[in-house]
């Protein structure tokens, strides 16, 4: 495997302003990453991408280099996870490095631990075009859901005659946390398209994204835990 660990870190958050840096529990919100990824993996094929200077400080502050500065094409917040993976790949594509694997960490998920990313590349072949971590959800499109049709009335989002919450499929939300991607499968294709795509399954403590303010108070709860 030639691997390359990209942990995206944009500046500009509108849920929780500058979210990316805001200390929890007393660290840098993308250190937690940044901690989990060393644990795994060596620091020269660990890219954090930014647009922004302060994220490029503090990561630097803790003695990974940061290799660029995002283009302002890729710093707006119409830019694409794929179009930032594609520019990474392609970065060190030019500086004589083509790796065959992407290992995609989102800096919001700071409970995702090295433990699971060794997990997760053990479930994880070059005859896959993508493995991604999930939680079971609780928002059932069988049991919960509901879309308004052209009536105006709700109907279920996806059709079931099982009487019980226990009786309906169980459906699987990604958590943001771990993508492990072939890129042999994304020279051609969008990730909306890629079809061979399986499972990592983790807990919902470990699957916290932060998003929202009410996100982020739940993760200071959380990182109080083991204390």
């Amino acid at each position: 495997m030639r691997p390359l660990v990209l942990i995206p870190a944009r500046g500009g958050s509108k849920g929780v302003p500058g979210k990316n840096i805001k200390l929890l529990n007393g660290k840098p919100l993308i250190q937690y990453t940044i901690d989990a990824a060393r644990a795994t993996f060596n620091d020269n094929v660990i890219c954090v991408s930014t647009d922004d200077k302060k994220i490029k400080s503090t990561v630097e502050s803790l003695g990974l280099e940061v290799p660029f500065l995002r283009p302002e094409v890729l710093a707006t917040d119409t830019a694409t996870s794929e179009d930032v993976i594609k520019h990474a790949l392609k970065f060190y594509k030019e500086r004589g490095y083509q790796a065959d694997t992407l290992i995609l960490l989102q800096p919001t998920s700071p409970f995702r631990t090295a433990q699971h990313i060794k997990d997760a590349l053990t479930h994880y072949n070059d005859n896959l075009d993508m493995l991604v971590s999930v939680k079971e959800t609780k928002s059932n499109p069988y049991y919960v859901l509901r879309e308004e049709n052209e009536q105006g009335y709700l109907v279920k989002s996806k059709v079931s005659n099982a009487k019980r919450r226990q009786d309906v499929p169980t459906v699987w939300e990604l958590n943001g946390a771990i993508y492990i991607i072939n890129t042999r499968s994304i020279e051609d294709n969008s990730l909306a398209e890629l079809a061979k795509v399986k499972k990592f399954e983790m807990d919902e403590l470990s699957s916290h994204d932060i998003d929202t303010v009410l996100d982020w108070k739940v993760a200071e709860e959380i990182s109080k835990m083991d204390e």
